[in-house]
C-alpha cells in the first residue's frame, strides 16, 4: 500500500484535501483530451504538461497509474453548442479532405508536439469515434432514469429536472437562476423544454458528413457524453482524479457531472483539478490580440513577438515554474531567465558524479530533499519545487569548490534525488546541445562566419550555412539584434 501526505485541491469542494485514491495503490485519472481539428497551441501543452507532472509524481510515490485522454474526433460543434458546423466537417470542407483525413493530420501533430516536451504517453487514449457504442447507450440509460427527452432524433439532457434533485451549478459556483435569465434564445432551442438542456445525440442533417446509426435514428453524439462514457468503460463509475482546463469547468465538466449522476447516480471524480489560463505580456492570448503562437514558432522564434526561439525543454522549464492553477505569463524576457536557469540546473546535475567524498557531509541534505518532497506534495508545487532545487545547485557548486564536504552515502542520496525529481518527476532532460560549452563556442565561430557573409551581401553562403546547419539538427533564428540557434 502506498501511503503519501499529497494534497491536492479540488475545484468542486473549493478546497485543498489530502489524496486518499479509492482503492488503495491505485490511481485512476481521466483528463479530458484535444479536439483534433487545428494544430496543438500552448494552452493545451500547458495542461498536459501539468497532467504529466502529476502522472509522473502519483508513479514516483508508488501508485500503479490508468491515465485515461481522451481524443475528440466528432462531436464537437463551433462554440460549444448544439448547433453550428461540425469543427471536422468544417475543416474538411476547406481543404476538401475526409474528416478522418483532418483527425489523422492532427493527432499526429498533437502528439509530436507533446514528445518534444517529453511528456508520457497515457495509460489509455481513448477516441469519441471508437466508442459510439457506449455513448448510445448511456444516453439510452439517461433517458431510462427521467433526465433526458427526444425529439425529432435528438436527445436532450433535461437539465431544469435534473437541478431539482442534483446542484447543476456546484462546479463552477455561478447561479442557476441567473444562467436561465441570461441564456440566448439560439437556432434548436424549439425542439429543448428549458434553455439550459444540451443534447446528448444529434440528429444528422442531409448535408452532415460524420453520423453514425442509433436507436433515434442517424446522428452523432453530443461532446459532454463522449468523455463521460469513455470515463466509465475505462475507469468505472467514480474514480480518482478528472482534468482539463479552467475553460472546461463552467460547461463541459458541469455536464459531465451532469450526466454521470443522472446515469450512475454519483459524481464522476473525488478531484476535479484545472489548470489556468496562458498571458502573452499580461494579454490575454488569442489570435484576435495577434499575440497567440504555436509551439513550432516558439522553438523556431518565428513569431514577431520573440526576440528568439527556445528549445523545449527550455519551454517547459518556464512553465513549471509558475504553478498549474496559476496564470502563465509569456514574455521574451521570462523565457531567457527560464532558459539560464535551465542550462544552470543541467550543468550542476552533471557536476554529482565528480565531487570529491570526504569523511562527513557538512550540507543538510535532508532538510533539502524534505523541503521538496513538501512542496511536491502541495499540490503539486513546481515553482517551489525548482526553487529548493537551487538550492541544491547552490551545495552543489560549494561542494564542487571544496567549500563544503559529502560523505559517499550522502552524495549517492543526492544524485538520487537530483535524477529522480529533475528527470523523472519533472520529465526535464538534457539537451544534447544547448549549454554544452564546445559546441556553443564552435556555433559561435559558425554563426560569426555567417553574419560576416551576409554583411558583405553574400547571402548564398549565408543561406547556404543556414540550410546545412538544419540537415544536421540545428535551427537558426536572426533575431533582431542577434542570431541565436536550438537543437531540432
Amino acid at each position: 500500500m502506498v501511503i503519501s501526505k499529497l494534497k491536492i485541491y479540488d475545484t468542486l469542494k473549493k478546497e485543498t484535501l489530502l489524496f486518499n485514491p479509492i482503492h488503495p495503490g491505485y490511481v485512476g485519472m481521466y483528463v479530458c483530451g484535444p479536439t483534433v481539428y487545428s494544430n496543438a497551441h500552448l494552452g493545451n501543452c500547458r495542461t498536459y504538461i501539468s497532467f504529466d507532472i502529476m502522472f509522473r509524481y502519483l508513479l514516483h510515490l508508488g501508485y500503479k497509474v490508468r491515465y485515461v485522454r481522451n481524443i475528440t474526433d466528432a462531436g464537437h460543434l463551433e462554440g460549444d453548442r448544439d448547433e453550428g458546423d461540425d469543427k471536422f466537417a468544417k475543416k474538411a470542407k476547406l481543404e476538401q479532405l475526409e474528416p478522418m483525413e483532418i483527425v489523422q493530420r492532427y493527432t499526429v501533430d498533437f502528439h509530436q508536439v507533446l514528445a518534444q516536451f517529453n511528456t508520457l504517453p497515457p495509460s489509455i487514449e481513448p477516441t469519441a469515434t471508437g466508442h459510439i457504442i457506449e455513448q448510445i447507450e448511456m444516453a439510452r440509460k439517461i433517458i431510462a432514469n427521467g433526465y433526458a427527452y427526444e425529439n425529432n432524433g435528438t436527445i436532450y439532457f433535461d437539465v431544469e429536472k435534473y437541478a431539482k434533485e442534483y446542484p447543476y451549478t456546484q462546479l463552477s459556483g455561478r447561479n442557476l437562476d441567473e444562467l436561465l435569465t441570461n441564456t440566448r434564445e439560439l437556432d434548436g432551442q424549439e425542439e429543448k423544454k428549458g434553455r439550459l438542456d444540451f443534447a446528448l445525440w444529434i440528429k444528422a442533417k442531409p448535408e452532415t458528413l460524420m453520423r453514425w446509426p442509433s436507436p433515434w435514428g442517424e446522428g452523432f453524439p453530443g461532446w459532454h457524453i463522449e468523455c463521460s462514457a469513455m470515463s466509465s468503460k475505462y475507469l468505472g463509475s467514480e474514480f480518482d482524479i478528472h482534468g482539463g482546463g479552467m475553460d472546461l469547468v463552467p460547461t463541459h465538466h458541469t455536464n459531465e457531472i451532469a450526466q454521470n449522476f443522472a446515469c450512475h447516480q454519483t459524481n464522476p471524480a473525488k478531484f476535479w483539478v484545472h489548470t489556468n489560463m496562458l498571458t502573452v505580456n499580461g494579454q490575454k492570448m488569442s489570435k484576435s490580440l495577434g499575440n497567440s503562437f504555436l509551439p513550432d514558432e516558439l522553438f523556431s522564434g518565428s513569431h514577431p513577438l520573440l526576440d528568439k526561439g527556445y528549445s523545449p525543454m527550455t519551454v517547459r522549464f518556464f512553465m513549471l515554474q509558475a504553478h498549474y492553477r496559476s496564470t502563465l505569463d509569456f514574455s521574451n524576457e521570462a523565457l531567457q531567465a527560464s532558459e539560464k536557469g535551465f542550462i544552470r540546473l543541467m550543468k550542476a546535475t552533471k557536476l554529482i558524479d565528480g565531487l570529491k567524498v570526504k569523511d562527513a557531509t557538512t550540507i543538510d541534505l535532508e532538510g533539502l530533499t524534505a523541503s521538496v518532497y513538501q512542496a511536491l506534495n502541495d499540490d503539486f508545487n513546481t515553482p517551489v519545487t525548482i526553487a529548493q532545487l537551487f538550492e541544491g545547485v547552490r551545495l552543489i557548486n560549494l561542494l564542487n569548490d571544496d567549500k563544503e564536504t559529502i560523505n559517499a552515502e550522502d552524495k549517492l542520496a543526492l544524485k538520487k534525488l537530483f535524477t529522480e525529481i529533475v528527470f523523472e518527476v519533472l520529465g526535464l532532460k538534457e539537451e544534447n546541445v544547448a549549454g554544452s560549452e564546445k559546441i556553443d563556442g564552435l556555433m559561435d565561430v559558425i554563426l560569426s562566419i555567417r553574419q560576416e557573409a551576409k554583411a558583405k551581401k553574400d547571402f548564398s553562403t549565408s543561406d547556404f550555412i543556414r540550410d546545412r546547419l538544419k540537415t544536421i539538427g540545428f535551427e537558426i533564428n536572426d533575431g533582431k539584434d542577434s542570431t541565436s540557434y536550438l537543437t531540432l
